[in-house]
């Protein structure tokens, strides 16, 4: 597969990372532990480098389980993790205390099985915590050679600014796809004057834009997806149009909704590396297969033009986890 540069970092990931979260969390039961670490083995074999995690998956297993699981080939590829929720879990609030992420770094290493993190996100921007102080715990924690690379997550353009004027970004994390693209108004512009790599989350809209889902889909119990507005049986009718259209799109190129959806992205910018997840060896195939896929001007302009007769209907998040980005 082919590599990539984040920003002017020097951080050199595939092309495609993969997305951990869902092998712990947020969609329905774990995997089985032994079957979650062949499908990450299984990425490496395939070309994957950049290996997505947070302690907030679990909160605290993802990590453990990507530790065990990278530590054959741990000097060969990128691990990225992400601090700043009360004992890791999002729905106690957040906290980013220069003291909370010293201790978290120190049992993450432990977690992840290695003696330095290669990205450190901060989750989420914490309202109580200056972000010159986060960034100058994380400046002295790449000093002490804990970590090598600093980033966020669902930041805005100023907080990426003052974080950037104390330790250099290497990479922003936010959602970002073709029925998500608010941060092409503001974030992308301001990522790319500062030299910061993006790393998009949730590539394929959170699976909708695969095909697999329609509105007579119904979620595991667990499945945070019950709640997301976007997800409601209504909204789902709605946005169907939208995976149509991709169908339409991909059948003309011999690939998948999801192979075009992430080449759509890869073709955005060089500094870019979407980090799609998924649960299924099959799925993971799929993906990695999107690397491979180069969209003509003219496959871009057709894209562009049919999405843009389209509309999204629904909130990507439910209220109450909107209010945790505070950018």
């Amino acid at each position: 597969m082919q590599k990539r540069i984040l920003g002017k970092s020097g951080l050199e990931v595939s092309a495609l990372g993969l997305g951990c979260m869902g092998l712990s969390y947020a969609y329905g039961p774990a995997m089985e532990k032994q079957a979650a670490i062949k499908l990450i083995r299984k990425a490496y074999e395939l070309g994957v480098t950049f290996f997505d995690t947070a302690e907030a998956y679990g909160p605290y297993e993802n990590e453990e389980l990507l530790g065990e699981a990278l530590q054959p080939f741990r000097n060969e590829v990128v691990i990225a993790t992400k601090f700043g929720f009360k004992e890791g879990k999002p729905t106690s609030g957040p906290d980013s205390r220069p003291e909370t992420i010293r201790a978290y770094t120190e049992a993450a290493l432990k977690r992840l099985k290695t003696d330095v993190i290669d990205l450190l996100y901060q989750h989420r921007i914490d309202p109580n915590v200056p972000i010159e102080e986060v960034a100058g715990t994380v400046k002295e924690l790449i000093k002490e050679g804990k970590v090598k690379h600093f980033g966020m997550s669902e930041a805005g353009a100023s907080s990426i600014r003052r974080a950037h004027a104390v330790q250099p970004l290497a990479a922003l994390q936010s959602e970002y796809s073709l029925w998500w693209r608010e941060p092409e108004q503001e974030i992308l512009p301001t990522l790319e004057e500062l030299g910061i790599g993006f790393v998009p989350y949730s590539p394929l809209g959170k699976g909708f834009l695969t095909g697999a889902i329609d509105s007579q889909t119904t979620f595991a119990e667990n499945d945070f997806r019950n709640v997301v507005p976007r997800f409601t049986e209504e909204n789902r009718k709605a946005n169907q149009g939208l995976v149509d259209v991709l169908g339409q799109i991909a059948k003309g190129l011999n690939a998948t909704n999801a192979q075009i959806a992430l080449a759509w992205l890869l073709s955005q910018k060089p500094w870019m590396a979407p980090i799609p997840g998924t649960t299924k060896l099959n799925r993971l195939e799929e993906n990695t297969g999107a690397a491979a896929i180069t969209l003509s001007a003219g496959d871009l302009k057709k894209i562009n033009e049919a999405l843009a007769k389209i509309e999204v209907h629904g909130a990507r998040y439910p209220e109450q986890m909107q209010k945790m980005i505070n950018r």
